[in-house]
């Protein structure tokens, strides 16, 4: 798996439900909570009281092609039926439109890959969304025109998150990407000619084949681009893909670099003036706060509503996933019924969990109050001794330290009584 921080709705859902992973092959219509599989004419907006959500997701599946590390929901080509998705996800947003809050705060456009998407249905797509502060949208370098970049800009995009990975031509080979250093530089100009001043890029390390240098030289020729966010992540390959099945032996070998790697990243970009201000993700420091908005609200628990295949929303103290079926998906939508979902409630316990295990992500001490029933008190003070936590003097607050912020999980799950 790779922990992509574009896919906070992933680390969010998977928070409560382990790393059980929503693909087309696994999929049975069950959370791994226990939650019921389900499907009502007027979706679930009749059913639950809210003062609205104001965060949307919109899950958009199709790519150019599927890399081998890649363990989203995704659709490879299908470029007749992007049009008919479209369709399906406009019905799902009126079938929920209740849901969501008046005035947004955020919309994100994650996949796949957004800007596959045939250029006149991702058109008609951003023309229908709801307005917000901040809308980001998932771009793959080779997909990004002159004529793209001007039409996400006169849509309302604000922000775009490329998925650069690296500039190393190998390194690029070996991840299946389809794209040249070139191209990636290519498209964020024309980004910046469009107009747009908020452009993150997705970096990755522990790549087959990667050494201490290259991931120098990939941090050194991003930052002479000096896009306004960074998102950095290790890649941890899932079980029994071809992707592990090709390079099994070299990520062994990587994965005992990984925190060189981590302490180099968060060494460079620190020291270029970036704020490290979650895990795997860093902003430039401004007057502006140039934090991923959209993100933020998954690791501090606010609501959200999930659009489109595989998509997971988490409202009212209620968590469902749409089927990973693209068929199933759309076909239901076209009946003016809501899609089958697993659908499960979340109690007191759980969401105060997993605020701990999120919210412990950011650069800021978390709060405890009510959080502090949920963790083992005596794990928080061994985990301290061992430099791996850090509270203030009476328990008001907890944050991870940096090295804690690199063992990540492991530490949070000792924390949790």
């Amino acid at each position: 798996m790779l922990r992509r921080g574009h896919h906070a709705q992933a680390q969010a859902a998977r928070a409560a439900e382990g790393r059980e992973e929503a693909d087309e092959a696994g999929w049975n219509g069950r959370s791994a909570a226990g939650g019921v599989p389900r499907g009502a004419e007027s979706g679930l907006a009749e059913e639950i009281v809210t003062s609205g959500a104001r965060h949307l997701y919109v899950h958009l599946p199709f790519c150019a092609h599927r890399c081998g590390y890649c363990d989203f929901v995704t659709a490879v080509g299908r470029r007749s039926q992007h049009s008919r998705y479209v369709d399906a996800l406009l019905s799902e947003l009126e079938l929920e439109r209740r849901l969501l809050a008046p005035e947004l705060e955020t919309v994100f456009l994650g996949g796949g890959t957004p800007t596959f998407t045939e250029p006149a249905a991702l058109e008609r797509l951003l023309e229908s969304l709801p307005p917000a502060v901040e809308v980001t949208v998932e771009a793959n370098p080779e997909t990004v025109t002159q004529g793209l970049a001007r039409m996400l800009r006169s849509h309302g995009v604000t922000r775009v998150s490329l998925g650069v990975q690296s500039f190393r031509p190998h390194l690029l080979d070996v991840l299946e990407r389809v794209v040249q250093p070139d191209t990636v530089r290519r498209s964020f100009y024309h980004l910046r000619d469009a107009g747009f001043d908020n452009i993150s890029f997705d970096l990755i390390y522990g790549i087959p084949g990667q050494t201490v240098a290259a991931l120098e030289a990939d941090l050194a020729d991003a930052l002479e681009l000096g896009p306004e966010h960074l998102s950095c992540y290790e890649l941890e390959a899932k079980p029994g893909t071809r992707f592990t099945h090709a390079h099994g032996d070299e990520l062994e070998r990587q994965s005992d670099a990984m925190e060189s790697y981590f302490e180099l990243v968060v060494e460079r970009l620190r020291g270029a003036g970036y704020r490290w201000y979650e895990t795997a993700n860093f902003c430039r420091a401004s007057e502006l706060d140039l934090r991923s908005r959209h993100n933020l609200a998954y690791w501090l628990g606010r609501d959200y509503l999930g659009l489109g295949v595989g998509a997971v929303s988490t409202v009212a103290g209620r968590r469902w996933r749409n089927t990973p079926r693209l068929a199933g998906y759309m076909e239901a939508l076209e009946r003016e019924t809501a899609p089958e979902r697993a659908v499960e409630p979340l109690s007191h316990d759980v969401r105060r969990r997993e605020r701990v295990m999120l919210g412990l992500r950011l650069d800021e001490p978390l709060v405890l109050g009510e959080l502090a029933t949920v963790l083992d008190e005596r794990a928080v003070s061994r985990l301290e001794l061992l430099g791996l936590v850090r509270s203030d003097s009476d328990r008001q607050t907890l944050a991870l330290t940096p090295r804690g912020r690199f063992l990540g999980g492991g530490v949070t799950a000792d924390l949790l009584a």
